[in-house]
């Protein structure tokens, strides 16, 4: 018998990132970082936000210098590449609206870095 917690999982309702709650920010960071690693390439995400996203290696062709186009990418950096872009999306997705509206769309490590900054105020109040 298939129960609603099977169909649930059967459905990719264990998909979706946790939603920040602002007096709770170091749990939700514990479980983002799970989350992360938890995704195909998840050692990879985890580095896009802890480290930064990839640095586009640059290529010359005829003597002018320019990035690399996606496409010109090895399969490793067209990887991560990737892994830039899906750290953002679970950052993003689990960030209640009065958040999300307080920071731009930027680089994982520095969106992850604006949240920790934001909740740091909330953590101290809370230890008060």
């Amino acid at each position: 018998m298939v129960t609603l917690v099977d169909k649930s999982l059967l459905s990719g309702g264990d998909n979706k990132p946790p939603m920040l709650e602002k007096h709770l920010y170091d749990s939700w960071k514990s479980i983002m970082e799970l989350y992360m690693m938890n995704r195909p390439h998840g050692r990879m995400i985890l580095a896009s936000v802890e480290k930064g996203p990839l640095v586009w290696p640059s290529i010359t062709v005829d003597g002018v210098t320019r990035l690399k186009e996606y496409t010109e990418l090895t399969p490793a950096e067209a990887i991560q590449a990737d892994c830039d872009i899906k750290a953002i999306n679970i950052i993003l997705q689990g960030l209640p609206t009065e958040i999300y509206a307080l920071v731009s769309q930027q680089c994982s490590k520095d969106l992850w870095e604006k949240i920790k900054l934001l909740m740091q105020g909330t953590s101290l109040t809370k230890q008060e």
